[in-house]
């Protein structure tokens, strides 16, 4: 008899444990959604004719198995894309490769430009030992930074949160110059009260040490077969957004026989010696639906599930810890502008000759923008007008409930044109053409609070046989995109290979290097 899956969850780790299911498998998977789109927080979200990428999603990883699955579902292109042709910009395209001129299913190959402002003034993301980096730091701060890194090295502090793991890497005074407003501003509290952890998962690797390295060695190509390791330059992305390429491996699963529920919420989860035995789900009208399966995955957020599966089910301690799992939600204002303030200095050449950037992270600590995207820089197909326009994403983050979150929309996105006018990207309000705000709950899992309990939470899970969690949300990790399906496919892996251990889940993304490294 064939086997049944119930996968949780319609984002890039739940529709690829969908997809993995339907083509290494005889497990039939039906996927439930809570919303009405597919993606996650890595859909791309529409505004009249101009797209937005929540979150800016790069498509680079070290994990092959990601790799060629992103190539199955959008190949990479053949020819040049719109912006490339009208500039004689030269990419690496891959040969027969689609041509993102004749066709909308295709990966675009772009630039990786990322740069942080401060005190109106441009720094490399991570930071650099160029001169402009030197000159625009300021003789004193320069000096200050090199003695405070050098007293970092002689002292090291114990990384009990997050404030000792920078300073450890960079000093204090590079910490408190390009670390401490911006994690305040992502995370709502001061990086002394985060969880080292979080910088093990996304800024392991990089230090004053790696700068200077990739200062001295970035200059040298390959020589006898060896390539010093460096930072990707380029990355691929789909024509329309990251969202694209959700909705086409959606399609995929539909068409191999898999089934994908929308607008069903999971609200209960039934326990019976050890294993889950179905779930209940809740549609917009308040209907309900009893789903029996012999596996589970769970990317829905670790709080959810552990309410669904009831306080009675789990140790008092377990659910105290889970439901109390911190969150962070974000808020981007997109913005259609004329032009900008801010002038390409760089050597790049862009339509309309703006900054190449494809975000920047805004560290200036009188704003609460915390980072902005240039959707031009990351598809020309992302706004209908990219040669003379500008269409941005202005990122907030927030607490679902707060101040921030339920300001009114009209009044919250004025204030962000007003930010933008502040720290000098824009002339005047003027600029802005039209505007819009999207609200996306729990898209960053949080290191504070009850998750220094959180191993606890974990033990309980992988104590439930025939459950898998998965996922950024399923897993309470703060995971990239690629690391998301990984442990989708490690988890579909194990439950063919018929193992119930889950350590193996838990060890991705758990390398030493930093993410946005190759050798």
């Amino acid at each position: 008899m064939a086997r049944t899956a119930i996968v949780i969850g319609a984002g890039p780790a739940g529709l690829t444990a969908a997809y993995e299911l339907l083509t290494k498998s005889d497990i039939k998977p039906i996927v439930l959604e809570a919303e009405n789109f597919v993606g996650g927080i890595s859909r791309t979200a529409t505004y009249k004719t101009h797209r937005m990428d929540i979150g800016g999603h790069r498509f680079f990883s070290k994990d092959e198995r990601v790799n060629t699955l992103w190539e199955k579902i959008l190949p990479t292109q053949g020819k040049p894309a719109k912006d490339d042709l009208l500039l004689g910009r030269e990419k690496p395209l891959k040969a027969g490769g689609p041509d993102p001129e004749g066709t909308d299913e295709v990966m675009l190959v772009r630039d990786r430009v990322s740069r942080i402002i401060y005190r109106r003034k441009f720094f490399d993301y991570p930071i650099s030992l160029k001169f402009q980096t030197i000159a625009n730091l300021g003789f004193f701060r320069t000096v200050q930074a090199g003695f405070g890194y050098l007293g970092s090295c002689l002292h090291k502090r114990e990384e009990s949160n997050l404030e000792n793991f920078y300073i450890n890497r960079f000093g204090k005074p590079l910490y408190s110059t390009f670390f401490e407003a911006y994690t305040q501003k992502l995370w709502g509290v001061h990086p002394r009260d985060i969880s080292a952890d979080w910088g093990a998962q996304r800024v392991k690797g990089l230090s004053v040490s790696k700068a200077i390295k990739n200062a001295l060695f970035k200059p040298f190509k390959r020589k006898n077969g060896e390539v010093e390791t460096s930072l990707i330059e380029r990355f691929v992305y789909p024509k329309k957004g990251p969202g694209q390429l959700y909705e086409k491996m959606a399609e995929e699963i539909v068409a191999l026989g898999g089934e994908i529920r929308k607008e069903q919420t999971v609200v209960s989860v039934r326990l019976e010696e050890g294993k889950i035995v179905s779930v209940t789900t809740r549609n917009t009208l308040g209907e309900t639906q009893e789903l029996f399966a012999d596996v589970f995955f769970s990317s829905m957020p670790i709080k959810d599930l552990i309410e669904a599966i009831g306080e009675a089910e789990t140790d008092k301690a377990v659910y105290e810890v889970a439901t109390a799992l911190p969150y962070r939600d974000v808020m981007t204002v997109g913005l259609l502008l004329d032009k900008l303030k801010i002038r390409n200095k760089t050597k790049m050449k862009t339509l309309g000759n703006i900054v190449p950037d494809c975000w920047i992270y805004v560290q200036d600590r009188d704003v609460r923008l915390g980072r902005i995207q240039i959707f031009n820089n990351w598809s020309p197909y992302m706004t209908d007008k990219p040669e003379s326009r500008v269409w941005v994403g202005l990122e907030y983050f927030c607490t679902e409930g707060d101040e921030m979150w339920t300001c009114p929309d009209g009044a919250f996105i004025a204030n962000a044109v007003k930010e933008l006018v502040k720290i000098g990207v824009i002339d005047n309000e003027n600029a802005v053409l039209d505007g819009t705000l999207l609200r996306v709950k729990k898209a960053y899992p949080a290191y504070f609070g009850s998750y220094a309990r959180f191993n606890e939470v974990r033990a309980y899970l992988d104590g439930i046989e025939n459950l898998w969690c998965i996922g950024r949300n399923g897993q309470h990790r703060y995971n990239n995109m690629d690391h998301s399906m990984a442990t989708a496919m490690v988890a579909v892996e194990n439950v063919i290979q018929g193992k119930t251990d889950k350590t193996a889940l838990w060890e991705v993304n758990t390398e030493k290097s930093y993410h946005e490294e190759k050798s």
